[in-house]
C-alpha cells in the first residue's frame, strides 16, 4: 500500500542510550503511530509521549540502528 500524504509532526533530536529516537513534537500524535523521514522511509513507532504538555517529546522505537539523524523532520501519514 503506497503512502499517502505525509505531514511534519516534529524534529528528531537524538538517539537515547536505549536506542529509541527522541522527537520534539510540534503537533499531537498518539502512541502506536509510525513516523517517517522525508524520503518516506519508516523511522519507527511512537511508544510513549514524554515531557511537559506544552512541549512534548515522543520516544520512538526505531526500525534500524541507522535510522534518522538529529535535525531530520519526523512525518506522519495523514
Amino acid at each position: 500500500m503506497p503512502l499517502s500524504f505525509l505531514f511534519q509532526v516534529g524534529v528528531l533530536m537524538h538517539r537515547a542510550k536505549s536506542g529509541r529516537l527522541i522527537v520534539k513534537l510540534s503537533r499531537e500524535v498518539r502512541p502506536g503511530v509510525f513516523l517517517f523521514d522525508a524520503d518516506k522511509r519508516k523511522l519507527g513507532k511512537v511508544i510513549e509521549l514524554i515531557g511537559p504538555v506544552k512541549a512534548p517529546y515522543a520516544s520512538v522505537a526505531a526500525v534500524s540502528s541507522r535510522t534518522g539523524k538529529a535535525g531530520d523532520p519526523a512525518l506522519v501519514e495523514g
